[in-house]
C-alpha cells in the first residue's frame, strides 16, 4: 500500500530535494516568491507558507552567505540605541531575544553575560544603571519572562575577581547584565529547513538575474541555476526582495528608481582562544564612534566590530591591516597583557544594510527597516538588523498578502519553532544517557544538541552506520565528520565553502582556517553529492585560494588594496 502524502515537506534539504523544488518553480506559478537567502528572506519564506501560501525562495549563493552569517552572533536589544532614545527599536528586539531564547529557537539561542565597565565615580553609575533597568523592564513588555536575569551593580573588587586579566586602573566598578548569543550561519540554514518543512520551494545557488513583468507589473523573475547552468523563469503573483545590501542592484534589474536606499557598513570581527585574557563574562567597551563586544564564543572570544563605509565587492568584505590594528588597540586599553595579532585565530568581515539617511556616517543611519511596494507585484523589505528579522518578515509578507486576492491569514510564527527545538530540553537533560547509549563523550553530545537540538539523533544514526563519522575533523576537533555528511545530505550544502565557514565555522576558529580539515571535508561531502576526483580537487582548491586571499587582504593597509587581494581567489561557480 502506498504511503500517503503528508502536508509538509521532508526536513531535508538534500540534492533531490533542490532538484524536486526547482522543478515546482519552472512548473507552476506560486503565490509568493522570496529573493535572497539571508536571515530575513528565510524568515518570509517561513512566514508566508505558515499563512497557507505557495512560496518559492531562491538564494544566488550558499545561505546567509552574505550579512546574515558574519554578524556579532548577537540577539540583543542594542543598548546603545537606548543612548539615542530608540526605545521602539530596542523594546521591539528585547521581545524577539525573548522569543528566540525560550520558544523558537532554545537550542540555538542562548543567554550570555556582559559587563558594563564604569570608568567615572557616581554619576556613570546612576546614569547607565538607569538605562540598564529600562532594559530590563522592556524586555518584560512581551508578556513572558525575558528568559535572562537581570541587570546587577558591581564594585571594582568584584570586578577584578570577575575579570582577572583586566588592567589596574581601567575601571572604578561596572555593571552585568545579560543578552543572547546565536550562531548566526546555523540559525539561518535551519529557518530554510523549516520553511521547507512546511512546504516552501527552497534552492539556493540559483541567481535572479532580472524579473519577468506584464506591462508595469512584476509576474516573475528571470533565474540562473549556477550548478547546472540552466536559465528559466519562475512566476509568482508576489515578489519579495530581501537582498539586504544587494538591495539597490537588484532594484535596478526592475527598470525602476528605487524609493530609498541602503548603504553598507562594514563590519570586522576577531576571534581570539579563549586563554588568551580570563574573564567569566563579556565586556562592553566603548569608542569614540560606537561599541566594542568581547563576546564568549566556545573556546573564543569573538572581537568586534568596526563601523566604517563599504563601497566595494558586496559579496567578499575585506578586513585590513588597519580594521585589525583598531580592534586590538581598543581591547587592550583595558587588558593586563596585550593581544598582539600572533593572538588572532580568525578574522572575518560583513556588511550592515543601513537605511542611508541625510548622515555621512554609517554608524549614525538607521536600524529600523522599511517595506515598500515599489511597484505592482514587488514587495521591498530593507534595513533592520538581524535580532528583529520575524518582525519584519512578517511585515514583508503582510504588504505581499495584502495584494493577493483573497483573505491571507495573519502571521503565526511567533508560535513555530525551528526544527531541532520541540523536546530539546528534554533530550539536554538526558544527554549523558545518550552519550553512553552511543559510545560518545558526553561533550560531544551536548556539542550536538547545541547545534542541532533533537535533529541529533539523525546524526547519531550516520554514526551508528560508520562510526569512523565520529572522529573530529584535522585541526578542528570541535568538529566531526557526521556533521560535514550531515551538512551535504540534510543542510542543502553544496560546496565544501558552504560546510567549512556556516555549516561549521571552521574557517574563523581553527588557525589554520581549515586548510588541513578540507581534503578530509571533500571526500565525505564527494561521497554524498556524487563527486568525482576532479570535482573534488577543485572543490579543495578553490577553498585553499579563498584562505590565501583572506589572509593577505588582513596584510594590506587600505579597503581598496584589501578588495583586489580578496578577489585573487575565484568563487566556485560551476556555469556562469
Amino acid at each position: 500500500m502506498a504511503k500517503p502524502k503528508t502536508v509538509t515537506r521532508s526536513n531535508k534539504l538534500g540534492p533531490e530535494e533542490r532538484s524536486a523544488a526547482l522543478e515546482r518553480l519552472r512548473t507552476r506559478e506560486v503565490d509568493v516568491l522570496v529573493v535572497g537567502g539571508g536571515i530575513v528572506g528565510a524568515g518570509a519564506a517561513l512566514d508566508a507558507v505558515t499563512r497557507g501560501l505557495s512560496v518559492g525562495l531562491l538564494e544566488a549563493r550558499d545561505w546567509a552567505s552574505g550579512t546574515s552569517s558574519r554578524s556579532s552572533k548577537l540577539v540583543h536589544g542594542g543598548i546603545r540605541y537606548l543612548e539615542q532614545l530608540d526605545f521602539r527599536l530596542v523594546r521591539e528586539a528585547l521581545i524577539e531575544r525573548g522569543l528566540l531564547l525560550q520558544r523558537i529557537a532554545p537550542h540555538l539561542v542562548k543567554p550570555v553575560k556582559f559587563l558594563y565597565p564604569l570608568e567615572k565615580r557616581f554619576f556613570e553609575r546612576l546614569h547607565i544603571g538607569a538605562g540598564m533597568l529600562l532594559y530590563d523592564l522592556f524586555s518584560y513588555s512581551g508578556g513572558r519572562p525575558p528568559g535572562v536575569p537581570h541587570h546587577c551593580h558591581l564594585s571594582k573588587r568584584q570586578v577584578q575577581k570577575s575579570i582577572p586579566s583586566l588592567a589596574d586602573g581601567a575601571l572604578i566598578g561596572g555593571l552585568t547584565y545579560y543578552d543572547a548569543q546565536v550562531d548566526d550561519a546555523r540559525y539561518v540554514s535551519s529557518l530554510v529547513r523549516t520553511a521547507s518543512f512546511y512546504g516552501a520551494h527552497v534552492a539556493s545557488r540559483v541567481r535572479v538575474e532580472g524579473f519577468v513583468k506584464v506591462g508595469q507589473r512584476v509576474v516573475g523573475v528571470k533565474a540562473h541555476d549556477l550548478q547546472t547552468g540552466e536559465r528559466f523563469e519562475v512566476r509568482a503573483k508576489q515578489v519579495v526582495n530581501a537582498t539586504g545590501v544587494w538591495t539597490d542592484d537588484t532594484q535596478r534589474m526592475v527598470g525602476e528608481r528605487g524609493t530609498f536606499k541602503v548603504r553598507a557598513s562594514k563590519g570586522v570581527h576577531l576571534v581570539v582562544p579563549r586563554d588568551r585574557f580570563q574573564s567569566t563574562m563579556g565586556l562592553l567597551l566603548r569608542t569614540e564612534k560606537s561599541v566594542l563586544f568581547v563576546i564568549p564564543w566556545g573556546r573564543h572570544w569573538l572581537i568586534g566590530t568596526t563601523d566604517t563605509d563599504w563601497d566595494l565587492d558586496k559579496a567578499h568584505p575585506a578586513a585590513t591591516a588597519a580594521d585589525i590594528d583598531y580592534l586590538l588597540e581598543h581591547v587592550n586599553r583595558v587588558l593586563r597583557v596585550p593581544l598582539t595579532r600572533d593572538d588572532v585565530e580568525g578574522v572575518y568581515a560583513g556588511l550592515r544594510p543601513l537605511l542611508a539617511g541625510e548622515s555621512d556616517q554609517t554608524s549614525k543611519l538607521s536600524r529600523e527597516h522599511i517595506v515598500a511596494h515599489t511597484v505592482p507585484g514587488l514587495v521591498v523589505i530593507a534595513g533592520g538588523k538581524w535580532t528583529t528579522y520575524r518582525v519584519m518578515a512578517k511585515d514583508a509578507i503582510d504588504a505581499a498578502a495584502d495584494a493577493l486576492d483573497g483573505r491571507v491569514p495573519a502571521s503565526t510564527t511567533q508560535d513555530i519553532p525551528l526544527l531541532g527545538a520541540e523536546g530539546y530540553q528534554a533530550a539536554w537533560n538526558k544527554r549523558g544517557k545518550i552519550a553512553r547509549a552511543f559510545g560518545v563523550h558526553k561533550v560531544r553530545i551536548e556539542h550536538l544538541l547545541n547545534r542541532y537540538g533533537t535533529m541529533t539523533d539523525e546524526l547519531l544514526d550516520l554514526i551508528r552506520a560508520d562510526a569512523s563519522l565520529a572522529e573530529p575533523l584535522p585541526g578542528a576537533d570541535d568538529y566531526i565528520g557526521a556533521e560535514v555528511v550531515y551538512a551535504a545530505s540534510h543542510e542543502g550544502a553544496l560546496h565544501l565553502d558552504d560546510v567549512l565557514a556556516r555549516r561549521t565555522r571552521i574557517s574563523i576558529e581553527a588557525w589554520d582556517r581549515g586548510v588541513e580539515a578540507a581534503p578530509v571535508a571533500a571526500r565525505l561531502m564527494a561521497g554524498v553529492l556524487g563527486w568525482d576526483d576532479a570535482r573534488t580537487t577543485l572543490e579543495i582548491e578553490r577553498y585553499l585560494e579563498r584562505v590565501a586571499a583572506e589572509r593577505a587582504s588582513q596584510l594590506q593597509p587600505d579597503d581598496a588594496s584589501a578588495d583586489r587581494a580578496r578577489l585573487e581567489a575565484p568563487d566556485i561557480s560551476l556555469f556562469e
